[in-house]
């Protein structure tokens, strides 16, 4: 996937993929990760995404990265932010959003999430994985899981995955395998499925898709 597709997909309104309300599935098992308060959560590609709303709500800081400026300017306009901007100092293509939400910080990156590093984000207690790794087409999926290991310094993972017929449908959304999770993460990760339900995809209803929620945690020695 290319950064015009979603630069055109978000100016062209055509954004099926944000929801208007939070992911059942984020609030049902969220907790299995035992957070501590404050803990700052990384949302890979987190668009405008009002999951940012609920974990910041539950007392969580939130640090984002997503590549179209204009989503995360939608996100602070509808939660009536005034952020801070800063432009990366090395880096003129990325820029961070910061404010307050709930009490809570929220740190948007605008980039290519293989532009940041470790250093630029500091340090990251969880992932939440609900549209990234999904978004990715498989060549792209590998070297994604080693970036946000790296970024998050091996910190567990809340995944949250679509499982579907690949061939009657062109992603985005991409089916992920059971098997695809393991060939990814299972080299520095525990990995614990907690829930498999039947899910839909709006531009096709009548697809059989399973959504699943994958737990990453425990990392193991690096080879």
């Amino acid at each position: 996937m290319n950064p015009e597709f979603w630069q055109k997909r978000w100016q062209e309104k055509r954004i099926g993929f944000n929801q208007s309300k939070v992911n059942p599935l984020l609030i049902k098992y969220w907790s299995e990760l035992n957070l501590t308060a404050g803990s700052r959560i990384f949302v890979p590609l987190c668009g405008k995404s009002i999951d940012m709303v609920w974990l910041a709500a539950q007392g969580y800081d939130v640090v984002g990265v997503e590549l179209v400026e204009s989503a995360v300017q939608a996100f602070f306009n509808e939660q009536n932010i005034e952020p801070t901007v800063f432009q990366h100092i090395e880096n003129s293509n990325v820029a961070c959003y910061q404010g307050k939400l709930l009490g809570q910080n929220v740190e948007l990156w605008v980039a290519d999430i293989f532009d940041l590093t470790a250093e630029d984000i500091g340090k990251i207690d969880a992932v939440y994985d609900k549209a990234a790794l999904i978004a990715l087409p498989v060549d792209m999926r590998f070297d994604y899981s080693e970036q946000i290991r790296k970024m998050s310094g091996n910190g567990p993972q809340f995944l949250i995955t679509l499982d579907y017929d690949q061939n009657k449908k062109n992603g985005p959304p991409f089916s992920v395998s059971s098997e695809q999770v393991q060939q990814y993460y299972s080299s520095h990760y525990h990995i614990a499925e907690l829930a498999s339900e039947p899910a839909s995809i709006g531009s096709m209803p009548e697809l059989t898709v399973t959504e699943q929620v994958w737990l990453l945690s425990k990392p193991r020695t690096d080879k």
